[in-house]
């Protein structure tokens, strides 16, 4: 049982049943001793009438006479009692319902339990009245009957309080964890771009408001050092846009000049192209360090996506043909979806980029679209070697580069991180599984749709993009 609700539940229900037992242990007991006494009563009575039938000086009469006594005295109770007298030499009296058997004797016992046979069990009680023993029975076989319907309640009983001290438990643990889930629910939701909300904190001061304190002070530090990480990306990636840029001039101007040998040309070359991918990395920081601030602003228009798709298709082939792999675009279902083709088209391509650098030469890259549930659906496939399950999340982190994902080692590891936060802006999501063939990783995202068109129904046509400011290079 890994749920601690459960474990309360359980923990509950046997405490109370075991309380329960122990209870009806104890009420077993009182409740025999009780019946028990009362039979020791009613023996004791019967030896008092006995006593006083004799009268004062039943010492002088003849043990017929005292027989005689006896039996009109306990005539009318011969189905209750069993009675013996008698003395070290004869027995006086001894009750026809015996039938000739023996009232069993304990040595040094005047209250004992004893059975005889085809009569059953008995409560026996053993008075002197000198010189005479008198020893009377009675039948304890209602109380067995007693006590046997004792524990059939009891049991009855214990398994209703079972059943409904599990149903109060799972009931009392639901209420009493519920901070816990406001809480496991509220962290849930905290993640990098929603540092700023809190958990709520009751009044009572225990144990879980105390924990929740605990959390929302850490969460304050992570917001903090949040701010300062996201801060000092900005800061840091605009304050180095300057610099590169007149390094950068600066080396064109020697290639300008021609004055440069050859192996000194071939290094400033090399020095543009390093500067130029830092540059690259740089406007992606910025772009991630704005998505997480939600500083940027979409341009969504209501359009169609197979007309942009079928747009973006042609790059895609030549780039795909130029190194050596095929690309292919399905298209299925109408509909419209707002979004801004600019950065849906910096997604397709960031994924087609990866797709071509997995691939084998000669592979096959499938772009596919369809419409369902609501949303827009857009997958694109390739054929290499695919990326661990344990791994396939942690591609859309930042600076994460796998040997199987690309064989680029120039790339930046920020092209899936730029995919999720253009993605989520649209108010979609992305993630990775495995390929429909043997081997291979398809990257999906979904957008929802403002509206499904039935089948064979045209698309109204999409508004034309105006020209949008790029955030990248």
């Amino acid at each position: 049982m890994r749920s601690i609700s459960t474990r309360l539940a359980a923990w509950y229900a046997l405490a109370a049943t075991v309380t329960l037992a122990c209870l009806f242990v104890v009420g077993y007991q009182l409740l025999e001793s009780y019946l028990i006494h009362g039979l020791d009563l009613l023996n004791k009575a019967e030896f008092e009438q006995i006593s006083a039938r004799l009268g004062p000086n039943y010492q002088s009469l003849t043990p017929e006479v005292i027989n005689q006594r006896i039996r009109q005295t306990t005539q009318y109770a011969s189905v209750l009692f069993y009675i013996d007298v008698h003395n070290h030499e004869r027995t006086v009296f001894y009750s026809a319902n015996l039938s000739g058997r023996p009232i069993p004797d304990v040595p040094h016992k005047h209250l004992y339990d004893g059975s005889i046979p085809r009569i059953g069990p008995l409560r026996i009680a053993e008075f002197i009245l000198p010189p005479f023993d008198v020893t009377i029975a009675t039948s304890s076989a209602q109380v067995l009957k007693v006590m046997d319907g004792y524990v059939e309640v009891c049991a009855g009983l214990l398994c209703a309080m079972l059943a409904v001290s599990t149903v109060i438990g799972i009931g009392l643990s639901r209420l009493a964890l519920r901070p816990v889930r406001l809480i496991r629910e509220t962290a849930n939701r905290i993640g990098s771009d929603n540092l700023s909300e809190r958990i709520p904190v009751s009044g009572v001061r225990d144990e879980i408001s105390e924990l929740a304190r605990l959390l929302n002070q850490m969460f304050d530090r992570l917001e903090s050092s949040f701010k300062q990480v996201r801060r000092f990306a900005a800061e840091a990636s605009h304050e180095l846009k300057t610099p590169l840029s007149l390094i950068r001039l600066q080396a064109e101007k020697l290639l300008i000049k021609g004055n440069l040998s050859a192996s000194d040309e071939e290094a400033v070359q090399m020095q543009l192209e390093e500067l130029a991918r830092l540059n690259r990395i740089i406007e992606e920081l910025l772009f991630l360090s704005r998505a997480e601030a939600r500083a940027i602003t979409l341009q969504l228009k209501p359009q169609d996506p197979a007309r942009f798709l079928h747009a973006f298709a042609q790059d895609a082939r030549v780039l795909a043909e130029h190194d050596g792999r095929a690309f292919v675009l399905t298209c299925e279902g109408e509909g419209l979806v707002a979004f801004e083709a600019q950065r849906i088209r910096q997604v397709l391509l960031n994924l087609l980029a990866n797709a071509l650098c997995a691939s084998p030469r000669g592979g096959v890259i499938t772009l596919r679209s369809g419409f369902g549930a609501g949303v827009w659906r857009v997958s694109l496939e390739d054929q290499g070697p695919g990326v661990p399950p344990s791994e396939r999340e942690r591609i859309f982190e930042r600076f994460v580069r796998l040997g199987n994902l690309s064989t680029d080692e120039r790339g930046s590891g920020l092209g899936l991180a730029i995919c999720r936060s253009i993605v989520e802006l649209h108010r979609g999501r992305i993630w990775a599984e495995a390929a429909t063939g043997e081997q291979g990783l398809k990257v999906l995202f979904e957008i929802p749709a403002t509206e499904l068109l039935p089948a064979g129904t045209a698309a109204r046509p999409a508004a034309i993009d105006e020209p949008a400011t790029s955030d990248l290079a």
